[in-house]
């Protein structure tokens, strides 16, 4: 005697279709969105890699800001120094003109102004300002790097830049400050960029013999284009090292891309595959159903 359970068959022949067509709408959407996992409870260790991953490019933009930013404050540097550098040397075509002794006191006089309307200049760029607005050459000052007065420039700034973090432990500092371009020694003499234009300016004006202000100026204006090279030198390798970092964090970026790939994408070919038998189970699955769905006791009796 064969005991048949008509309520029992429902409920194994709907859970059963109930699964495949489960099966087939995630595979659907697998094939949509082009990816594996559409919770995490599908594959909980892979969910949690691609957090891990997420987390870390989430990082990774952070640090290419800073680096953008300070590259940016960097380039605008480096161009500050290419204009002072040009600034210094027509100092000392100036001062080595004005050492000619065929010149009147009216020329040098004239060369003085030239002379002091570089020294304005060179103020100009030495308070000039980075992409955020502040002093380029101030450290932390959010104000100027120096303040003029009676013809003395005085350093107002700090004396040091905070360094900007680049990610994976290193960091860059993102300008100078003013003392590390516009000061250095002469002679023996501590003396600033300021104060030799200034000097040299004063002396071709008031017509006095110009040979020794025009030999020291000299002295100076060669000492101060040394620092200026230095210094170009400096941010040269500070941007270097930028590119070096952005490089790594490229080729980091591809090697992260191609996990998650492996990881969270659905291999379409293999998908579509299984959504093929799949479909095939399931649609053979509500036919049987229909039709056993269909027979009643005496059919079975026969």
């Amino acid at each position: 005697m064969i005991n048949l359970s008509t309520s029992a068959f429902y409920e194994r022949a709907t859970r059963q279709v109930g699964t495949l067509r489960a099966e087939a709408e995630k595979l659907q959407q697998q094939m949509g969105t082009g990816e594996r996992l559409s919770r995490s409870s599908d594959d909980p260790v892979a969910a949690a890699r691609l957090r891990t991953l997420a987390r870390g490019e989430r990082l990774a933009e952070i640090d290419q800001r800073s680096s953008d930013l300070a590259s940016t404050d960097l380039k605008m540097t480096d161009d500050a120094l290419g204009s002072l550098a040009t600034l210094v040397i027509r100092a000392k075509e100036l001062a080595t003109q004005a050492a000619t002794e065929t010149l009147s006191a009216e020329q040098r006089a004239t060369i003085g102004g030239e002379v002091e309307s570089l020294r304005q200049a060179v103020l100009h760029i030495a308070n000039s300002r980075n992409s955020a607005g502040h002093a380029l050459f101030g450290g932390q000052a959010a104000g100027t790097a120096y303040q003029d007065s009676g013809g003395t420039a005085a350093y107002v700034g700090t004396a040091a830049k905070d360094a900007v973090d680049l990610g994976d432990g290193q960091s860059v500092i993102p300008s100078l400050t003013g003392p590390e371009v516009f000061a250095f020694e002469a002679g023996g003499v501590p003396t600033d960029l300021f104060a030799v234009l200034g000097d040299l300016a004063t002396a071709l004006k008031s017509g006095g013999d110009p040979t020794g202000p025009t030999g020291v100026a000299l002295d100076g204006l060669a000492a101060g284009l040394d620092k200026i090279t230095t210094a170009q030198t400096v941010v040269g390798g500070r941007l270097g090292w930028i590119e070096v970092m952005d490089e790594r964090r490229v080729a980091n970026s591809e090697l992260v891309a191609d996990e998650q790939k492996a990881i969270g994408e659905a291999d379409l070919a293999v998908t579509m595959t299984r959504l093929q038998e799949v479909t095939t189970v399931l649609e053979a699955s509500q036919a049987s159903f229909v039709r056993l769905a269909g027979l009643s006791l005496f059919d079975m009796m026969r």
